[in-house]
């Protein structure tokens, strides 16, 4: 019987000696547990939800909406207002004796920018010349033919021509110095050489000739001067984009030399002609010119359309961008957050801590504020 009873207490015993130890261990565990374990993340089935232990260490932000204009953004570059460009016109033919400007030298109205030696100048004074002593000749006829008739010694027909010849004297003497002054000669300076003067003041925007080059009359304009205080930004906008585009609109400009600049501009023309190639369409913006706008510079325009759109704002650092795409994180139920696919806008201009969320996002749902600390927890 005592050998019974030591084989079944044995067994006993060591089943109580686990259960106390265990209950050691058990109270050991509760004493070092005082501290939160770190957050625990585990990958559920759906390679979308992550599991997590401690879903408190992860704020949570509430996305809002935002009233704004629906916005269309093109290119494009600085042009001259041709309505403000003035070609410079020479009235005689020859050859350049000097240049005085060149291109993209402002210039002022009157100033001298070029010397032409004519043989239209030289051609012009001795038909003037002649035409003066032709009509000092026939004044003296006529002073002799008015004594004669006085006289009785001649017609009144023949008084009546002399006086008609020295109309026409006269009118010839007029009409030659006319020519000289109006190629810009000095009558009492007689010269073959003819200063080319600005007609307006600006600046060269083009220029056709060289030094000992030849200048035809009325032919090609040896400098283009233009008024560039007011310029036109030229842009290409889409076939599919032209509706948001109107007569009058105002655009803002931002010039890539100048990016955190913006200018204000009018849409003055909408083209009736798109390019067959890559279905665009010219419109034409006028921009006050501050002074440093300069033709040929690459610009952005945005037009703000007529339309009020509701926008979804979250935090900037909410928004994850991996793999060429945007990426938040949502609360899912029983401790989960799910990673959700979106589309990510602009950051505020006015706070640039808040991000735009163009799509798969609603105002009203909860996101992780900082989903990169959580993203690397799931990576871990």
């Amino acid at each position: 019987m005592n050998n019974l009873c030591r084989k079944i207490g044995l067994p006993v015993f060591g089943i109580a000696s686990l259960l106390i130890l265990d209950g050691c261990g058990t109270v050991r565990g509760d004493a070092d547990g005082g501290a939160a374990p770190p957050a625990k993340v585990v990958l559920a089935a759906d390679a979308s939800l992550f599991a997590v232990e401690h879903p408190e260490q992860f704020p949570l932000a509430m996305a809002e909406a935002r009233a704004a204009t629906s916005e269309l953004v093109v290119t494009g570059t600085v042009a001259p207002d041709v309505s403000r460009a003035v070609p410079v016109v020479s009235l005689v033919s020859g050859r350049i004796a000097g240049i005085y400007a060149r291109l993209g030298d402002t210039v002022r109205k009157g100033q001298r920018l070029l010397t032409v030696r004519s043989d239209d100048i030289s051609g012009g004074f001795s038909d003037y010349r002649k035409a003066v002593r032709t009509e000092a000749l026939t004044r003296i006829q006529l002073v002799r033919a008015r004594d004669l008739y006085e006289h009785g010694a001649i017609a009144l027909n023949d008084l009546q021509i002399a006086e008609q010849t020295e109309d026409n004297a006269k009118v010839d003497v007029e009409t030659t110095a006319e020519k000289l002054q109006l190629r810009g000669s000095d009558l009492n300076h007689p010269t073959g050489l003819v200063d080319i003067e600005a007609p307006v003041g600006g600046v060269i925007t083009d220029q056709q000739v060289t030094n000992a080059a030849g200048v035809q009359s009325l032919g090609t304009a040896p400098f283009t001067i233009s008024d560039l205080s007011n310029i036109w930004v030229v842009c290409d906008v889409y076939e599919n984009d032209l509706a948001s585009v109107h007569l009058g609109d105002i655009a803002e400009i931002r010039l890539n030399a100048y990016p955190d600049r913006i200018f204000k501009g009018k849409v003055s023309n909408i083209g009736a002609v798109l390019d067959p190639s890559i279905r665009t369409a010219k419109v034409r913006i006028e921009v006050r010119n501050p002074g440093i706008m300069r033709l040929g510079m690459f610009v952005r325009a945005t037009f703000r359309g007529q339309t009020v759109q509701m926008h979804t704002i979250v935090p900037a650092t909410a928004v994850m961008h991996m793999h060429d795409r945007d990426w938040v994180f949502v609360p899912a139920p029983e401790k989960n957050f799910r990673r959700v696919e979106v589309v990510g806008g602009d950051l505020l201009p006015e706070n640039v801590h808040l991000q735009e969320v163009s799509s798969g996002l609603q105002p009203g749902q909860q996101v992780v504020a900082n989903a990169l600390v959580l993203d690397r927890m799931v990576n871990q």
